[in-house]
């Protein structure tokens, strides 16, 4: 009954919102396409109380007669008996991509209202579509081009657009965003989390032009369970038949030519043998070129399987253990979000000197950047929405929104071979709600992706000294994966936990996605002494122990790669905002514990050659 009331409600919801709100799901590969580039400096004000949206009976200037009179309207005083209460031209600036809160001192702990500007040039010709898209902007962007709203988006980790065809001028052109990062209860994620809430326009802004007819989307992956049949999808941005469209990758010498259906799109399965299958072994990309009579797109895509046979994870049919770590998209080095292609491969490579082949990318999606570095250099991947915690599970519109969430992550990143298991949330609690929440969510993950795993960090209970995990959610999803803290939230001492047995429901592969403790850096005493890297070193080793009694481990990702920033570690002295279960310190040190995991992992890795 609540899973058809959500389908009536959603349709509800999508049909009110549409016109407001961006564009469904982001253009495929917009790297690929002719864009401009609006990174760079922007002005902002900060804006708490939303003097710049809403007038003194709080309507929004935006939805008035006029449309006019928010910060939106960029106005400049023409004389002297003018009174306008912002100024953007004298406003400090900030860099974009970026987030707020490392680029000022008082905006540090800032959760609110920022708005931002940039100018920019441009030259619209007749007959080319013009989008202005966002990688990311954490959370809520209301954005407007020459004082007309282009609408909303909501969710601060997923890319964006608003079509601009009709609205850029010739010459200077100004974009404003006003963000909002309030944490709210009804929101992906919700009030509570680990992390930073970092504000702002976090990732790449261009102003992409296409042609008429453009290649809105397409798909290029090996069938699920087949080594040498490949599916290949596209579809137009529009509903155009008989556009001619060739897929070409020319190290296979393989050209195939296609015309498009009534609907605008292409379905196709071929075989192909001798295909160089990805692995992190052999992380194998080919350069793939989708041509139209307008366009030509360029990318590199890796062909491989991944599938579930009883308790084993198959890569191209051999099984394999996941030797992984979690990570943040943080620098631990330099306060914020990672800012550019040199910081994602320094984190990728300090998992790959803990002889990593697989990487949890916690707790929303990350930056293309990295899923294509991650291709790059032979790294697996579990990549996750926020579904975090506390939500809201009986809120329709909260599972639209999460339901965007998971669309938008599986259509930019379902050509990378490294991405093999899509995750529906983390340490969510049970409930009925709760059960059907993330069961939809796992059905829209298999109706949009059936080639990879789907999957969810669940929790576990005690039973004595038994571990139990029986998670109805277990059932619908491909991996027994879940989240332990023994040693350090629970379960005593390091020296204690290797008394603890496991009962686990199903039988499928079990993956850790969790398990750890704090350590301060540099701070040493004996193994019995919170936050000291012993501590962290004995819990590692016998947290190993106790988990190897499960016969079905099939892999690990540890809680946490490098410390990381969170308000909720309020210690003064071991924490000071920063949450310390990292293997590498704030400084770049590795911890006694790294040194650990990886003899764990040079011992699989010989295990399961």
């Amino acid at each position: 009954m609540l899973k058809s009331t959500y389908r009536v409600l959603l349709i509800c919801l999508l049909f009110f919102t549409s016109i407001s709100y961006a564009q469904v799901t982001a253009i495929q590969n917009i790297q690929a396409r002719k864009i401009l580039s609006l990174n760079g400096k922007w002005n902002y004000i900060i804006d708490p109380y939303e003097n710049g949206y809403y007038d003194y009976r709080h309507a929004p200037f935006d939805q008035s007669k006029t449309g006019t009179g928010g910060y939106f309207d960029d106005r400049v005083q023409k004389d002297k008996t003018e009174l306008i209460e912002y100024d953007f031209d004298h406003s400090p600036q900030m860099n974009v991509p970026g987030d707020w809160n490392s680029q000022s001192e008082k905006l540090e702990l800032y959760e609110g209202n920022i708005w931002l500007r940039r100018k920019f040039d441009a030259k619209p010709e007749k007959g080319k579509k013009y989008f202005v898209y966002f990688g990311a902007v954490n959370y809520e962007a209301h954005v407007y081009l020459n004082g007309k709203k282009l609408g909303i988006h909501k969710g601060g980790f997923t890319p964006f657009q608003f079509d601009v065809t009709n609205k850029l001028k010739v010459g200077e052109n100004t974009v404003i965003l006003k963000v909002d990062n309030i944490r709210k209860q009804d929101e992906i994620p919700t009030v509570n989390t680990d992390w930073w809430n970092y504000g702002g326009i976090t990732r790449d802004v261009y102003l992409a032009e296409f042609p008429d007819h453009f290649i809105n989307d397409y798909k290029l992956q090996l069938v699920k369970g087949n080594k040498n049949l490949i599916s290949f999808s596209l579809k137009l941005a529009d509903v155009t038949a008989n556009q001619e469209i060739t897929l070409s990758i020319p190290e296979l010498k393989l050209e195939k030519k296609y015309k498009t259906d009534a609907e605008g799109k292409i379905t196709d399965e071929f075989t192909w043998n001798n295909l160089n299958l990805w692995s992190p072994e052999n992380p194998k990309l080919y350069a793939i070129n989708i041509k139209s009579d307008k366009e030509s797109i360029d990318d590199k895509i890796g062909f491989r399987t991944i599938e579930v046979k009883g308790d084993s994870i198959l890569l191209n049919g051999k099984s394999v253990f996941l030797r992984g770590i979690s990570l943040h998209d943080e620098n631990p080095l330099l306060q914020g979000r990672l800012r550019s292609e040199g910081d994602m491969r320094m984190m990728l490579q300090w998992a790959k000197d803990l002889n990593c082949n697989y990487v949890r990318l916690a707790h929303y999606p990350h930056n293309e950047e990295m899923i294509r570095l991650a291709d790059e250099m032979g790294l697996l991947v579990w990549a996750e929405v926020p579904v975090y915690w506390t939500i809201s599970w009986t809120n329709p519109a909260t599972y639209a929104n999460a339901k965007q969430q998971l669309t938008d992550l599986i259509v930019r990143d379902k050509n990378r071979a490294s991405v093999i298991v899509w995750s529906i949330g983390n340490e969510t609690p049970l409930s009925a709600p709760r059960l059907d929440f993330m069961s939809n969510l796992a059905e829209t993950a298999r109706s949009l992706d059936d080639t990879r795993l789907v999957a969810a960090a669940l929790e576990v209970h005690m039973d004595g000294n038994t571990i139990v995990l029986n998670d109805p959610l277990g059932e619908k999803i491909d991996l027994v994966s879940f989240n332990e803290y023994a040693g350090w939230y629970w379960g005593g001492t390091p020296a204690d936990i290797t008394k603890y047995n496991f009962n686990i429901k199903y039988n499928k592969p079990v993956v850790i996605t969790e398990f750890g403790g704090d350590a301060l850096g540099g701070f040493h005493a004996d193994e019995n002494t919170r936050w000291s890297e012993e501590y962290q070193e004995l819990l590692y080793k016998n947290q190993i122990i106790m988990l190897s009694k499960i016969a079905a481990l099939r892999g690990l990702t540890p809680w946490i790669l490098t410390d990381f920033r969170s308000p909720r570690r309020q210690h003064p002295i071991y924490q000071n905002f920063w949450n310390r279960k990292g293997l590498i310190s704030e400084t770049g040190k590795k911890k006694k514990a790294f040194f650990v995991l990886k003899d764990f992992y040079d011992q699989m890795q010989v295990k399961y050659k």
